[in-house]
């Protein structure tokens, strides 16, 4: 466990406190609904464009993607290659048609277009998905500081929880917006030095081309995957047929991302700052793959734990299986020595053969650290504890921890924390919307102004103890990262099918819509489970461009057999 400096406890909090004292004092007051759930129309493109970027670039972008690249490579970036065409879809699309309409939510179009249960439906598959993405974005980052730092896990999921509730219900949207902006400015800075401190602590004659030239010869800077095969998860296709669908949903239908830009001053505003976060994105993802890169060649030079979980290793050396892995600690190191000489070799000749024999030698070190993770698993079961002993998460952190100066580990552990809190106060503050205008004024007799405000405060609050609540009986996946894109990608393939059909398919009407939605959901659920049984090969990327294919499908085929029922459209 890593005791912090009080330095960085000074950092840590003073950094934390202004953000959320900040974005309660700059937001008070909000008297109207316009006010709080659309922050008075008032955001500039900037603000929308890194608002739009701290929502998705949670604290598990921070802790899972260096740690990703770390282990499979540069590859993951292509998971966003679809996102500059979808922010096009969207700007062209979504934003005028919301705009047009004055909608605060972007479910209540499809009443409009459709009837009331149809857009009760997308906003309940809404609400559930955004709902556990939310405890998500909660537990990421507590599991891990509360492992690596021994602090008490229900505390930090607390902790964490009632800091963004504190300004998100004081504050509603534009709370959310003026924090975000700052934290993306905290957020950037410190991977900057991250990045900067990690190069500068690689030996004197290994400059940064060097470093990629040794990550290029253990495979870690292949970036583009053109096959088609299923067993790749990450290629150019399913980044740009897979990624463009999930982005598509993600930014024009899920609320927490439309709330975010439906604040602009303007169209034109809106517009803007959605190709900002377009243009910007996949360069800021692949700097932080690089830095993941960076980390991997740095243990190169440095030695590194067989498993990066500290608890994990705890475990295993405190059971019948300590002698094992002590065994493969040892044989770890021994391949360490080996591939320095082997380094020293290739960095002086930069021979073709030594590369190989780089490759080999990482090979090797991964086959060690995959028995590793098997002999955790069996020292857990034999304790009956749940030990995680798949150590992508805690690779970054462990580097911070171990290697950076005091003060820039509180730095560093502020970024996490921030990330964690600008994305969860995005969900809290969609959810609450959501929940205010599609389901509650909708189903309620009229209310006034300042009665709405305060039913949405109400909701924003249940839904912050929920996500608490959702973080504390949370279980670790493969890895963080992919565990949101998974839950996502359940739902959000069927939602963009709904506004598709609302959208192009004008003679397709309420009815067929939802029982087609209905029926995709369980579809894909089963498609889904299917696959995790490895009945079928079918990558969670795809089920955002399945999902939407099936309701489009199976809504139009029903209302071929239907008469024409009356509908409003828009």
């Amino acid at each position: 466990m890593h005791m912090l400096n009080w330095v960085d406890w000074i950092v840590l909090s003073i950094t934390l406190i202004a953000i959320v004292t900040y974005g309660t004092w700059q937001t008070r007051g909000s008297k109207n609904v316009k006010d709080y759930l659309r922050g008075g129309n008032t955001s500039k493109w900037w603000t929308i464009g890194l608002s739009v970027m701290a929502t998705q670039a949670s604290a598990i972008t921070f802790l899972s993607t260096p740690g990703q690249a770390f282990n499979d490579g540069m590859g993951f970036v292509q998971f966003y290659f679809g996102l500059p065409i979808a922010m096009i879809v969207i700007c062209m699309v979504f934003i005028p048609l919301y705009h047009r309409l004055k909608v605060y939510t972007a479910y209540e179009f499809l009443e409009n277009r459709f009837d009331l249960k149809t857009r009760t439906l997308a906003a309940i598959l809404f609400l559930i998905q955004r709902g556990l993405a939310a405890g998500i974005t909660i537990f990421a980052p507590a599991i891990i500081l509360s492992v690596v730092l021994g602090w008490d896990l229900l505390t930090l999921n607390i902790a964490i929880g009632v800091l963004v509730i504190i300004y998100t219900v004081s504050g509603g949207t534009r709370a959310v917006n003026v924090t975000q902006k700052h934290q993306m400015v905290i957020i950037f800075a410190g991977m900057l030095v991250a990045f900067f401190l990690i190069v500068d602590k690689l030996p004197e004659d290994i400059t940064f081309q060097k470093a990629l030239e040794i990550a290029g010869a253990s495979g870690k800077m292949e970036v583009l995957d053109f096959s088609f095969n299923l067993d790749n998860r990450y290629t150019v296709w399913s980044g740009l047929i897979g990624g463009t669908f999930l982005a598509l949903s993600y930014f024009g239908t899920d609320q927490s991302q439309v709330q975010r830009y439906l604040s602009g001053k303007s169209v034109k505003e809106m517009q803007l700052g959605l190709v900002f976060n377009g243009l910007l994105k996949i360069p800021m993802q692949f700097f932080i793959l690089l830095v993941g890169v960076m980390v991997f060649v740095f243990y190169q030079f440095n030695e590194a734990p067989v498993n990066f979980n500290p608890t994990a290793t705890e475990v295993v050396l405190n059971s019948e299986y300590a002698e094992d892995y002590k065994k493969l600690q040892n044989e770890q190191q021994q391949i360490f020595r080996d591939k320095q000489k082997i380094i020293k070799a290739y960095v002086n000749s930069e021979n073709t053969e030594a590369a190989k024999y780089i490759s080999a030698a990482n090979a090797a070190n991964e086959e060690l650290r995959k028995e590793a993770r098997v002999l955790i698993d069996k020292a857990g079961e034999s304790k009956e504890l749940k030990v995680e002993s798949n150590d992508k998460d805690y690779v970054f952190i462990h580097f911070i921890l171990n290697n950076l100066p005091r003060g820039l580990i509180g730095l560093l552990l502020a970024v996490i924390l921030s990330a964690a809190m600008s994305s969860t106060a995005s969900e809290l503050n969609a959810l609450g919307s959501t929940t205010t205008i599609d389901l509650y004024k909708r189903n309620v007799s009229e209310k006034t102004e300042e009665q709405m405000v305060k039913a949405s405060r109400w909701f924003t609050l249940l839904w912050g103890v929920i996500a608490i609540a959702v973080a504390c009986v949370a279980k670790l996946a493969e890895n963080l990262i992919q565990l949101v894109n998974i839950i996502g990608s359940i739902f959000y393939g069927n939602v963009l099918g709904i506004f598709l059909l609302a959208f192009f398919f004008k003679f397709v009407k309420g009815n067929a819509v939802f029982i087609g939605a209905l029926i995709t959901q369980h579809i894909v659920i089963a498609l889904f489970l299917l696959n995790e049984y490895e009945y079928i090969n079918l990558p969670f990327l795809w089920l955002n461009f399945v999902g939407c294919i099936i309701v489009i499908f199976i809504a139009c085929t029903l209302q071929g057999f239907t008469k024409n029922e009356p509908s409003t459209t828009t």
